[in-house]
């Protein structure tokens, strides 16, 4: 009988270090393959270090050295492991517990400091681990792209450099976040005196777009509309929170999680919307039909939640109709916001007129939200922007006479969304605010699998939206045995694809291509509604292969538990539990009845292109008067607010 000889793998390659002088480290290599095999470990110069000829190297750590072991067989065959570094920094006290075994430790600091215009900056951070730790620099708690060494480097620093700078240090064990250092820009020529200018302790924005409604006309736009303001703020340095297809109960835990975020806030909402009695509604995608104030989320309730906050700046951005859905309700009187300042209302229309989306170019968009992200990023006061927007839409011919923009605001500073985040002063409270923000926009780690067949794929995840996010499967080395690899992703819970419907397909494929976080992908998975989540997310990953020997068709599986990722982690769905249980025990005995998720009415589809389609969610039965003793809307810890 021939024997079957093996083809010789590492199986399991050493890791980079970062250790204290004099520390002892152990380096290991793991191999398989047919009789004896026989290793020889080498240093950066290639040269052998003498009689490491075992699987297990233990070295003193002296000085910075670069590893690689080479593993043969009787057969004359040979590989090579990977080169690892044992990093050994120059930091004469590093601090470390007396038992320390390799768990991280930041041992520098970046330090505060204050840098002429044009000179250079630097900021550094040292830490120990095993495995070696890996650094991404954040300013003002967005991460600096390309930034990933223990030293950041400016050369020719600006005023836009001026901020709060934190370095994030993680390996596959766990993260740690360095101290913020403050670091503050000063002019050239301190001789020209200017006015001061103004800044923000932080920015924060809240996106909202519903599309896909169990009961009114689906909506088209919404998705690329907020999809691309949330990049544009994102370049203006405002934190963003961008969500997808709420109910009611999903949009309030939203606005009070992201109430607690606020120091300058801007709130922009697309998608079925009407206005009463000086009060702007948001229809929920769960609202009835016909749906009533309570149904839906009151804008003005927000604004004045956002007022108790005390923002230096609060906007309002609606790209929603305004039509009144029932002329025969009697009108209430409604108790006036606080006259604090500084805030702004921008309507996509006019009262009592219907605002549009229209296809343009091949992509669904706003007419509003189309000339807002046209003119957004200029350094202009706020509401100067809002009258560019204006004037565009009102030279559009697709809605001349239907749609014009109007803006409401009480600014008492010229105050613009481009206006630096300065946090000197603020940083214990930016951390907090940090810390939550994060915790809302945190992704999963890509993860390499490997198979008992040899195959290793790669899961790797990005975030279109803070509750829409993807998973990419790519196969990226086949086993000794297989060929025909193919890997499909799966989740549990299933979570509902929607855009997987014909109309929505195409955009959803551009957003795919533009957030890519692996090259060529052997497929992907959609991952929508992510605030529902109420456990673990585990995604199975299921691979297809023809073993080379029999020739069969073999299939083998595994899984990963990837938690709560992006806006779940924030339980959102035990905060909705909260709210409709406190709803409930306050709310009026009168039922108001069962609410199928059927979808009874047909989809709004875009037609030709260029054609204008309305946002206005209609009714399809007069809602009856309301009556003296029934609220018009469903805060019932807010009684004062409404006269009858």
């Amino acid at each position: 009988m021939k024997n079957m000889i093996r083809d010789l793998v590492i199986v399991q390659h050493p890791v980079s270090v970062s250790v204290p002088l004099n520390y002892q480290v152990n380096l290991s290599v793991r191999a398989e393959g047919t009789g004896i095999l026989n290793y020889q470990w080498f240093k950066s110069d290639k040269e052998e270090v003498f009689g490491a000829t075992r699987a297990d190297l233990t070295v003193t750590a002296q000085r910075s050295q670069l590893y690689i072991c080479r593993v043969n067989d009787q057969f004359c065959n040979c590989v090579f492991s990977e080169w690892v570094k044992v990093k050994v920094p120059d930091i004469a006290k590093p601090g470390l517990p007396v038992a320390w075994r390799g768990e991280l430790h930041i041992a520098v600091h970046p330090a505060p400091q204050t840098v002429r215009q044009g000179q250079r900056l630097t900021l550094s951070c040292s830490a120990f681990g095993i495995p070696i730790p890996h650094y991404q620099w954040y300013r003002n708690g967005h991460p600096l792209l390309g930034k990933t060494t223990n030293t950041l480097q400016i050369h020719n620093a600006e005023a836009d450099d001026r901020g709060t700078y934190l370095c994030s240090v993680s390996n596959v064990e766990e993260e740690r976040w360095t101290e913020p250092a403050d670091v503050d820009i000063e002019p050239s020529n301190q001789l020209k005196a200017t006015a001061p200018k103004l800044t923000a302790t932080d920015k924060v924005a809240l996106l909202i777009g519903n599309l896909n409604y169990s009961h009114h006309p689906d909506l088209m736009a919404p998705t690329m509309d907020v999809h691309e303001l949330a990049n544009l703020l994102q370049q203006l340095g405002f934190r963003v929170v961008s969500l997808l297809d709420l109910t009611r109960e999903e949009m309030l835990a939203a606005i009070d999680k992201f109430i607690l975020l606020l120091d300058r806030a801007l709130f922009y909402y697309a998608g079925h919307g009407y206005e009463r009695s000086g009060r702007n509604y948001l229809v929920a995608i769960d609202a009835p039909q016909p749906y009533r104030p309570e149904n839906c989320v009151c804008v003005q309730r927000v604004m004045r939640m956002m007022q108790e906050r005390r923002t230096a700046l609060s906007v309002v951005l609606l790209d929603t109709c305004r039509t009144w859905y029932n002329q025969d309700c009697i009108t209430s009187e409604i108790r006036p916001l606080v006259p604090m300042g500084n805030t702004v209302y921008g309507y996509a229309t006019c009262e009592d007129a219907e605002a549009y989306e229209v296809q343009d170019g091949g992509k669904s968009t706003g007419i509003f939200t189309k000339y807002l992200n046209k003119h957004i990023l200029q350094p202009e006061k706020v509401t100067h922007v809002l009258e560019q927007v204006s004037e565009d839409l009102g030279r559009d011919p697709l809605v001349t006479g239907k749609q014009a923009v109007e803006i409401k605001h009480t600014l008492k500073e010229p105050r613009s969304l481009t206006d630096p985040v300065r946090t000197t002063g603020h940083t214990g409270e930016l951390r907090l605010r940090d810390a939550c923000w994060r915790q809302a926009n945190e992704l999963p780690r890509q993860k390499l699998l490997i198979f008992p067949c040899g195959v290793e794929v790669e899961v790797s995840f990005s975030a279109l939206f803070s509750n829409v996010m993807v998973a990419f499967g790519t196969v990226k080395t086949t086993g000794p045995r297989t060929q025909d690899c193919t890997v499909t992703l799966r989740s549990t819970p299933a979570m509902e694809d929607i855009f997987s419907s014909p109309g929505r397909s195409g955009e959803m494929d551009s957003l795919l291509l533009n957030n890519l976080v692996a090259e060529n992908p052997d497929c992907s998975l959609r991952l929508c509604g992510l605030q529902k989540l109420q456990g673990s997310l585990v995604i199975k990953v299921d691979l297809h292969y023809t073993h080379t020997g029999s020739k069969l068709r073999l299939q083998e599986s595994k899984q990963l538990d990837i938690g709560k990722p992006l806006v779940a982690s924030c339980d959102q769905y035990r905060g909705q539990q909260a709210l409709v249980t406190q709803r409930q025990e306050g709310a009026p005995s009168q039922s108001m009845g069962h609410v199928s998720h059927s979808k009874q009415p047909p989809r709004q589809t875009l037609g030709q292109p260029g054609r204008p389609f309305t946002r206005k969610a209609e009714c399809a039965a007069k809602v009856p008067t309301a009556r003296s003793n029934e609220p018009e809307e469903n805060d019932e810890t807010e009684p004062q607010d409404f006269t009858f």
